[in-house]
């Protein structure tokens, strides 16, 4: 049975990452639709019918293109919540000012009192408590 299986999968595609996620979307939508939404069930069935399709494909290129904008566009959002979990855990030891005229970042420490803080990337200088 199992060479069975790999042959038939030979030359096809398989899964991967936005497999994994199209597939557990597809569950979700199936949980929801027991609870009385016929819409998701229908979701569910044409999401799932894509993952399935993407798995048996034999057009490799275009399968692995779209497993690659997936993974781009995840990595971007990834990296904006990271960037913001790096900030809030920051805020307990330094305070994050913009500069008025460049509007770039700059993280002054706290417990100075007031200081003259200049931008590095314009050199605008301007007076703020820490």
């Amino acid at each position: 049975m199992r060479e069975r299986l790999q042959r038939f999968m030979w030359g096809r595609y398989g899964n991967d990452n936005l497999n994994q996620v199209l597939l557990a979307f597809a569950f979700v939508c199936l949980i929801i639709s027991f609870f009385g939404g016929g819409v998701f069930y229908i979701l569910a069935t044409i999401v799932m019918g894509g993952a399935y399709y993407r798995m048996f494909s034999r057009n490799i290129s275009r399968r692995s293109w779209e497993n690659q904008q997936f993974l781009r566009h995840k990595m971007k959002v990834k990296g904006f919540f990271s960037r913001k979990k790096k900030e809030l855990a920051q805020r307990r030891v330094y305070h994050i000012y913009r500069c008025p005229n460049c509007r770039q970042k700059i993280r002054i420490p706290r417990g100075k009192g007031r200081i003259a803080i200049s931008c590095r990337k314009c050199g605008n200088e301007f007076v703020k408590k820490s």
